[in-house]
C-alpha cells in the first residue's frame, strides 16, 4: 500500500500509539495515508474506534506477525 508517511510506535503501548497518530495526522495534508506501526494488540481495537470518533477513516489493519500496520486516512479534521 502507498503510504504518505510511516510512524514508528514499535514498543509503545496504550495510549500512545493513538496520541503520537494524532501529533502525526495533525502535521499532515487531508487524505493522505499514515502507516502506523505497532506491536500493541490493543490497537485492533483502539485505532477504529479513535478513527470513527475523530473522522479520520481507518483503512485497514494488517498483522504481520507481532507486528500491526494501521492504514490511517487523513479527514477534514
Amino acid at each position: 500500500m502507498m503510504t504518505d508517511h510511516t510512524l514508528d510506535a514499535l514498543g509503545l503501548f496504550c495510549p500512545l500509539p493513538i496520541i503520537l497518530t494524532e501529533r502525526q495526522l495533525k502535521r499532515m495534508q487531508h487524505m493522505q495515508i499514515l502507516e502506523v506501526l505497532s506491536d500493541d494488540p490493543g490497537i485492533e481495537k483502539d485505532m477504529p474506534l479513535w478513527c470513527e470518533q475523530t473522522g479520520n477513516a481507518l483503512v485497514t489493519i494488517i498483522r504481520e506477525g507481532p507486528v500491526f500496520k494501521a492504514y490511517v486516512r487523513k479527514g477534514l479534521s
